[in-house]
């Protein structure tokens, strides 16, 4: 049990990479998802379903991990950059159904990324509150949680002003 644990918060391991496994958890996402969306044409509603589902669950199994750990928010768990990676993506397809041109598309998935990891980094509030204030499973994910919400804030914003 504790190996399916493992390999679900490090997202099969992509969390043991020795340089930057947050960015490489966040790429995979991007791709992932590109691929669940585009060439497996996913309904994004579903996917967004599942990741809802699979922050609960990740809650507790995040949990798990760090319990006998002194650092809480060890970088080998990567889990919480898929979530946050996800929403913006998710809500970029849920908005913009129906036929786009791919070099549109790969624009919106590049920009999410380079977006969600300057925010994942630089940890504007209150992306650094949760990550300040919440030593726990809670406080590993929200923060990225807050990061993707910030992506999907400035699309929004640029949207607008566009349009």
């Amino acid at each position: 049990m504790n190996k399916i644990n493992f390999l679900f918060v490090t997202l099969f391991g992509i969390g043991k990479l020795k340089k930057i496994p947050g960015s490489y958890a966040s790429l995979a996402t991007t791709i992932l998802l590109f691929f669940l969306f585009h060439v497996l044409y996913f309904s994004p509603n579903f996917v967004l379903i599942a990741i809802v589902i699979l922050f609960f669950i990740s809650l507790y199994a995040v949990n798990v991990f760090i319990k006998n750990l002194d650092n809480k928010d060890p970088k080998e768990v990567v889990i919480d950059e898929f979530i946050g990676q996800s929403i913006p993506i998710c809500l970029y397809e849920i908005a913009h159904e129906g036929v786009k041109e791919t070099s549109q598309i790969l624009t919106f998935y590049f920009t999410m990324f380079i977006l969600f990891r300057i925010f994942d980094i630089v940890k504007p509030y209150p992306v650094s509150y949760y990550d300040k204030n919440f030593k726990n499973s809670f406080g590993v994910i929200m923060d990225d949680i807050c990061a993707g919400l910030y992506v999907v804030a400035v699309l929004v914003l640029y949207m607008v002003i566009t349009s």
